[in-house]
This record gives C-alpha cells, sequence and structure tokens, in this order.
C-alpha cells in the first residue's frame, strides 16, 4: 500500500519560527506549506493541493483578523504526531497553541472555520480548567 504524502500547512508564522519549523519537518521528510494570510478564505482541501477542490475569491469586503499561528497536519497521526510533536520539543520550540489534524470532515471547511472552531475549542478548555482549578483550591481551603 503506498504511503500518503505527509504535509503540514503553517499560517501566520513570524519568518524566524516557521523557518525553525521548517527546519524540523525537513528532518522527518514532511513537505510544509506556507500559507499566505488571505488564506483563511480557501478550503483546507484546496490549500493542501487535493483534486476536486477550487480556489473560492469569497467576498472581497468580508475581513478575518486571527493573529495566532495555526499548524495544520495532513496525513500525520498517532506515532507519527507524536514523532512531529517531539521532534519540536527536542528543537526547543514553544508548542503551537492552535493545531489540528486533517479529517475527512474539516478538509470540506475554510481556514477561517478551522481557526474560529480552534478558538473556541481553546477558550471552552481554559474555561474549564479554570473551573476545575478553582473548584479544587475551594476544596482545600475548606479542609
Amino acid at each position: 500500500m503506498k504511503k500518503m504524502k505527509e504535509k503540514v500547512l503553517l499560517y501566520q508564522f513570524e519568518e524566524d519560527r516557521r523557518i525553525a519549523v521548517e527546519k524540523v519537518m525537513r528532518s522527518l521528510q514532511i513537505e510544509t506549506v506556507t500559507l499566505p494570510a488571505e488564506s483563511w478564505r480557501q478550503k483546507i482541501g484546496y490549500l493542501l493541493g487535493i483534486k476536486g477542490f477550487k480556489r473560492s475569491d469569497g467576498d472581497e469586503n468580508e475581513t478575518f483578523d486571527f493573529p495566532h499561528e495555526v499548524m495544520l497536519l495532513y496525513h500525520i497521526q498517532g506515532k507519527q504526531l507524536d514523532r512531529v510533536l517531539k521532534a519540536m520539543r527536542d528543537a526547543g520550540l514553544a508548542p503551537v497553541r492552535y493545531k489540528a489534524v486533517v479529517t475527512p470532515y474539516n478538509v470540506l471547511w475554510t481556514l477561517r472555520k478551522q481557526c474560529e472552531t480552534m478558538q473556541k475549542e481553546h477558550a471552552y478548555m481554559a474555561e474549564r480548567d479554570d473551573k476545575g482549578n478553582n473548584e479544587n483550591k475551594e476544596e482545600r481551603e475548606q479542609n
């Protein structure tokens, strides 16, 4: 069985950090694609170069401000995902906060929808963690 081509999409990375991430991916023989700022209008499938996805011009007046780094991993999961994250840590790179594995579902989404979804998930997790920490603090204070 032919191995699927692994690819990483990078969005909103500062140049020095992008170069460092690309170096790590090269060492793992993973292709990287740096996305231009206006890529948020496009479907992830298009950005990956998957056949059948067409470029979208979208609404020229529409804007989207997402100042965070985004890393999308295509055909990278399980042990290979663990290797990628470990290699980045070993290279001294701070974790990428907004990262996702491309799935049969989100490949159909625009990059904007993926970014907004990750932002909501992070907000939910942070709120849940804060709530849990406060409950633990209250328990400790009661004991």
